[in-house]
């Protein structure tokens, strides 16, 4: 499934994606909240939903992260990969958080965007090689330490640890489930970490949280 707000975007994906026998394009839509209609609707139906959404971030209505966040959490066996023109550290980041499968440019040859697709497919990730070199170097330069959290991103780290998505998060504390995203996201970039994954562990290894 191509989700863009562009038409001619979505024509030239799914015209390449019909050029590879193993892939089949079963729908498109402008926007994040048509995106989610489509699933839910197929899901109703009974009908197959897609393995793999590929989403635009910068969209009119629902952006892309919003809807990348409640498609992994409404339909977690569909993955998401971002295809968008914005390469910041700080896009990538919150992309992540909301658990999208992979982030590519939209320089990446067609290649690059199949290898993307597999990868989710089979669980894996893929990474446009340039902000996979960002994200390398902000990874492996000096820590910036727990010391540059506040206390209210503390304890989200604390709760990202204990393993509780966002929607869980914006409950326990009483916040919208935007505001928690964004805390999720600036304490990523505060720890310079790609992934909750990562998240977690520094905090079992910093003992906020014991070893699961």
């Amino acid at each position: 499934m191509v989700v863009d707000d562009h038409a001619i975007v979505r024509r030239g994906l799914l015209a390449y994606m019909a050029t590879i026998p193993t892939f089949h394009m079963i729908g498109e839509a402008a926007n994040g909240e048509q995106a989610i209609a489509l699933l839910n609707e197929w899901r109703t139906l009974g009908q197959p939903l897609p393995h793999v959404v590929l989403m635009d971030l910068q969209m009119p209505g629902m952006g892309g992260i919003a809807a990348t966040e409640v498609i992994t959490r409404t339909h977690p066996d569909v993955k998401v990969v971002a295809l968008t023109s914005f390469g910041e550290v700080e896009r990538v980041h919150s992309a992540l958080a909301a658990d999208a499968a992979g982030y590519l440019l939209k320089d990446a040859d067609p290649d690059e965007v199949a290898m993307a697709i597999r990868a989710a497919v089979t669980g894996g990730m893929h990474l446009n090689p340039t902000i996979a070199r960002q994200l390398t170097r902000r990874m492996t330069a000096p820590p910036a330490g727990l010391t540059s959290l506040t206390a209210r991103e503390r304890e989200i780290l604390i709760l990202i640890a204990e393993g509780k998505s966002n929607r869980d998060i914006a409950g326990q504390l009483t916040i919208s489930e935007r505001t928690a995203r964004t805390h999720v996201s600036n304490v990523l970039a505060k720890l310079q970490l790609s992934s909750r994954t990562q998240a977690a562990l520094l905090a079992i290894r910093e003992g906020l949280v014991p070893p699961s």
